[in-house]
């Protein structure tokens, strides 16, 4: 990669539209300056512990469905067209970003320069210009700081952020009032119609995506966490938790008894592993003091930002178990807010990758241990369930399959990052786990969610290498490798068929998604070596 790394006065100039020569915007302001202004304009409230409180309704979670990226001579070959990456025309995204750019020079604008990658070459600066205050402060949050580190191609990524602009299916040839535009060539991205913050972190994450392969990167969705040793941090001794939203990236990689790289959003470089950020986004949801402590009191400080998290009217206390405004609610704070933070985030090679699932079907056990060709047809089928309010529309969840644990983010072919993920696993001999932490004794309405001490205490087992020398089982249906016997854990939840009243019903359940999995996986015959397309369920 080319590391260009340009004055912040040489970007200011280059900036589309002069919207930084306007007497109203706010460039680089820090935290306390912006939150201090988004209380004024009304944009949110203060929680009784300092956290900053937004609402971002009637979005309280992506839209997948109304992200694009511009087809053009760069991405006609190289995305993987289709529902995750619908194609935008040139024309419908110069019309927008026209409107855009008309709307934000009638507005106070908040403008933020950052980094996305904490690796001296394989990141991007980037700039964001936004009409909301708040916004800029989830920026820096999310984001890292733009110093001490080179450039990914010839100049930074711009994000032009409208949310109180709608886009017009018509004239910008998108789907609804709702666009998430991403230009390659042009290096901008532009988000109209919705207030939803994770829209600007996760466009960020697809451009990382699409330029880290290339380079010899791996971009991962996923967690990562360090070992203690004598002295401190093992860097060397690294975990990985890939997972959709509500699996629990967050809350397994947030350990006491380890060190954080990060929870979301990762490298693996020939180098090791680095986190594409400088915060965390953690589903606040039932968060409590006694299962997740470190996420809890990293919610309530000032310097967080909670997103469609109810208040008490009196005493504006979070009340993370009410479900009025969505499934959804989030916490958005710096990972220095987390006690064991490792900075700079960045470690060696990873020594256990995790695979966390929310099983809807109460079917898979939960902790199983995967051999190499298993390892790459779970990572190609990405099963779990997905969970309520993560997007727009979903209520409950429903199993889905997403390929590489993050098809929506993905803009090759999932194929491509496959590969490479083999190929490092097999380099530096890395263990493979599936961690089911959705149901047990029946599925989502008649079984139990498997409380998260006991998937602690099975992942602690597993990266301490406490799994080693116990028996395993083959189950006869998934046919992966599952302990006999995992310390603070009751056997019979290891044997999923005996948690159901009803083992008929469980058979049948399980052949049910056994065929799920089939059916999905057919996409990638031919595609991938045969050893992996046959290390599926029976």
């Amino acid at each position: 990669m080319t590391q260009t790394r340009e004055p912040t006065t040489q970007l200011q100039a280059k900036l589309v539209g002069g919207l930084l020569r306007r007497p109203t915007t706010l460039v680089n302001a820090s935290f306390a300056e912006l939150c201090e202004t988004a209380l004024r304009r009304g944009e949110g409230r203060l929680t009784d512990m300092g956290a900053f409180a937004a609402v971002t309704a009637p979005h309280t979670g992506r839209s997948p469905l109304d992200r694009f990226i511009v087809r053009d001579e760069l991405t006609v070959d190289s995305v993987s067209w289709g529902p995750h990456n619908r194609p935008c025309s040139r024309e419908g995204a110069a019309a927008l970003r026209g409107d855009v750019l008309r709307h934000l020079k009638t507005r106070t604008l908040f403008v933020l320069d950052a980094r996305a990658g904490a690796h001296p070459v394989h990141g991007i600066d980037l700039r964001l210009v936004t009409e909301s205050a708040w916004h800029a402060m989830f920026a820096r949050n999310m984001f890292l700081p733009p110093e001490g580190g080179g450039s990914t191609g010839e100049s930074a990524f711009t994000i032009l952020h409208a949310p109180s602009l709608q886009a017009s299916p018509d004239r910008h040839g998108v789907r609804s009032e709702t666009a998430i535009v991403t230009d390659l060539t042009r290096r901008e991205i532009i988000v109209a119609g919705t207030m939803y913050a994770g829209e600007i972190k996760k466009s960020i994450f697809a451009v990382l995506n699409f330029l880290l392969p290339e380079a010899g990167a791996l971009p991962m969705h996923c967690s990562a966490n360090v070992g203690r040793g004598a002295s401190g941090f093992d860097t060397d001794d690294v975990a990985l938790f890939f997972g959709l939203s509500g699996t629990g990236k967050t809350t397994l990689s947030a350990d006491r008894a380890r060190g954080l790289i990060g929870d979301d959003e990762h490298g693996w470089a020939a180098d090791g592993v680095f986190n594409f950020e400088g915060g965390c986004y953690a589903k606040t949801i039932d968060l409590s003091p006694a299962n997740e402590p470190e996420i809890y009191h990293a919610s309530r400080r000032f310097g967080t930002i909670l997103e469609n998290v109810a208040l008490d009217e009196a005493t504006r206390t979070a009340d993370f178990y009410d479900r009025s405004m969505t499934e959804n609610a989030r916490a958005s704070y710096p990972v220095s807010y987390i006690a064991n933070a490792v900075e700079p985030s960045r470690a060696g090679h990873p020594r256990n990758v995790v695979f966390l699932t929310a099983d809807a079907f109460g079917v898979l056990p939960p902790i199983a241990r995967l051999a190499p060709a298993q390892a790459m047809y779970h990572f190609l089928a990405g099963y779990t369930a997905k969970v309520a309010g993560t997007e727009r529309g979903v209520t409950e969840p429903s199993a889905t399959f997403s390929a590489c644990f993050g098809a929506p983010f993905m803009p090759r072919h999932s194929t491509v990052y496959a590969r490479m993920l083999g190929d490092l696993l097999r380099k530096h001999g890395t263990e493979v786990w599936l961690v089911n932490t959705g149901w047990t004794g029946g599925g989502y309405g008649v079984g139990r969610r498997i409380s998260i001490p006991h998937t602690r205490a099975m992942v602690a087992a597993a990266l301490s290498g406490r799994l080693t020398g116990v028996g395993y089982r083959t189950d006869p249906v998934f046919r992966f490798a599952v302990p006999e016997a995992v310390a603070g854990v009751p056997g019979r939840l290891l044997r999923p068929r005996e948690t159901w009243e009803n083992r008929a019903d469980y058979d049948e359940t399980a052949v049910r998604l056994s065929r799920m999995f089939h059916d999905s996986f057919r996409r990638f015959r031919g595609r991938v070596p045969e050893e992996v397309a046959q290390a599926g369920p029976a």
